[in-house]
């Protein structure tokens, strides 16, 4: 009887990661580029990890009769498998500042980050004081030039006092001089992307990067891709795993009770 409470406390834990989820997506639900999160479960059979000696348990359904069969043996857990990223369109907000830039299509914009190249949706741009194209965490913008060249060599640099343009194709000019196009990249791959703070993406460990130059992307000058955060889809979900919450921590106290009343019940030897 006691082991059922395993059950109840593993679906706890899974609701309350899916509140901490839910609860990052609206907390960026006006962060610009951001893109939400969603919570993986699947089922652990613990029968599946039993020695070769231990009871058999039948791959049906559960039924009463095949329940003498089981003995209580066939537990199953909720097992938190990971997030998944949506990286569906967010709508484009125009911000009139010539320098914010909002991707529409697949595609990243390619940064350069102390920890080495990064991809992200955030276009949020400023000229810092070297006159190189930014990021507001001050991450340089990189141009196209071949994904084998040096980033750094890449660095897009505004000179002269000429406004900036930025055309649908991703070319950068100042002053009438092209100074190249934004490198816009895809990832082959999207699921193999880590988020790694500051809106921005990484690959996972081991795994190989599957980039391409995007094309297809478009780039609105003046623009900022909103979220893809839906504020009620998102707190319907909240309800829904508040709900279930309650639900995992009222058969847990059912369990500790009869667990309880059973040792009290137990005759004790004189």
């Amino acid at each position: 009887m006691s082991k059922g409470i395993f059950t109840a406390v593993s679906g706890a834990i899974a609701q309350s990661q899916k509140l901490d989820t839910v609860a990052n997506n609206l907390a960026n639900v006006n962060t610009p580029g951001f893109k939400r999160d969603g919570q993986v479960f699947q089922e652990y059979l613990a029968s599946y990890e039993k020695a070769p000696n231990a009871v058999e348990v039948p791959r049906i359904p559960a039924s009463i009769e095949s329940f003498y069969d089981m003995q209580g043996g066939d537990k199953s857990y909720v097992d938190a498998a990971g997030t998944f990223t949506d990286f569906s369109q967010g709508m484009l907000r125009a911000t009139g500042n010539p320098l914010d830039v909002a991707l529409e299509g697949e595609g990243f914009l390619e940064v350069l980050t102390p920890a080495g190249p990064r991809l992200t949706r955030s276009g949020s741009l400023t000229i810092d004081g070297d006159g190189e194209l930014v990021t507001k965490q001050g991450y340089p913008v990189l141009r196209d030039g071949g994904l084998g060249q040096d980033p750094a060599a890449r660095v897009i640099r505004v000179s002269g006092q000429g406004q900036v343009t930025i055309s649908h194709a991703g070319e950068v000019f100042a002053g009438g001089e092209n100074l190249g196009r934004l490198s816009v990249l895809v990832a082959g791959n999207p699921d193999a992307l880590a988020k790694t703070g500051n809106n921005m993406f990484a690959f996972k460990d081991g795994l190989n990067p599957e980039l391409a130059v995007s094309r297809e992307a478009k780039v609105h000058q003046g623009f900022l891709e909103g979220s893809n955060v839906n504020v009620i889809q998102e707190m319907t979900d909240m309800i829904a795993a508040t709900r279930v919450f309650e639900s995992t921590q009222k058969a847990i106290q059912a369990y500790d009770s009869m667990t309880q009343k059973a040792v009290n019940d137990v005759p004790k030897l004189g």
